[in-house]
């Protein structure tokens, strides 16, 4: 596939999305905007104390996380290939008076828009997903951190994504074997939002992520997995705890989440 053709499909996309999601009862922008943090357990334990770091965050969507970290006193800039998105993200960092930094661009086109280093690069939930080249990630990922920096992970396991929607099957391969192309109805935020939408993914084992962080200089300090997701955004889960979620005929016999802590050599 054409890497402009994915862009295009994936950056309407994302662009419909957004105007869902700001709107949805997931993203709760009326509770965000009087200072609930977006920020989960598993990722708060991850970055400590960030008071004074500065933090890169990748595929930042508009933007509610970034500014949940600056709210922690971190000097933040967030980084999203929509405009729709980033155009929320800077209407959000006005209304909440953070001076969380957004830039609007592709994040392999990242070095032509960004001349700076930082002490943590984040991104998390469901991101990579939508990125054909991990060689290529990685390779910014190690760019833009300081020697010593750390970059902070957390995804929804590789193992989620073989299944088919309702869990009952496994429909995908595990590897990454290419372009999946497919035609989406709703969205994982509010999924009778009546929009039909092509979208273009990719699977990334554990292989493939590791590999190509240690290829690009970072050393994995840290790696783990969980057995439920923080978000209500699969079919046929069941609370078990606050912000946790299980496939409910699965139980806890499956991963759900896994996260890492790499450091720049």
């Amino acid at each position: 596939m054409i890497e402009s053709n994915y862009l295009e499909i994936n950056k309407q996309s994302w662009n419909n999305k957004t105007d869902v999601h700001v709107k949805s009862d997931f993203y709760d922008i009326d509770g965000f905007l009087k200072g609930n943090t977006s920020l989960n357990e598993i990722e708060l334990n991850l970055l400590g104390d960030i008071s004074g770091k500065s933090i890169l965050h990748l595929q930042c969507h508009f933007g509610q996380d970034s500014i949940s970290l600056s709210r922690l006193g971190a000097e933040v800039t967030g980084v999203d290939f929509s405009d729709r998105a980033i155009q929320t993200a800077k209407s959000l960092a006005k209304k909440t008076k953070s001076n969380t930094s957004f830039i609007c661009c592709n994040i392999y086109d990242l070095a032509n828009h960004l001349d700076k280093q930082f002490d943590i690069v984040f991104t998390s939930y469901g991101t990579i997903g939508w990125l054909p080249d991990l060689n290529k990630w990685a390779r910014i990922i190690s760019k833009f951190l300081k020697p010593n920096g750390k970059f902070i992970f957390v995804e929804f396991h590789p193992v989620v994504w073989m299944f088919d929607e309702n869990f009952n099957k496994v429909s995908y391969n595990y590897f990454n074997t290419g372009p999946i192309i497919e035609t989406v109805n709703g969205t994982y935020a509010d999924r009778e939002a009546d929009i039909t939408q092509e979208i273009v993914m990719w699977n990334h084992g554990f292989s493939e992520v590791v590999n190509n962080l240690i290829k690009s200089g970072l050393e994995i300090k840290l790696f783990d997995e969980f057995d439920y997701s923080p978000y209500d955004c699969f079919n046929e889960t069941v609370k078990i705890g606050p912000k946790k979620y299980r496939i409910k005929h699965l139980e806890n016999k499956i991963p759900m989440v896994y996260a890492l802590v790499a450091e720049k050599k």
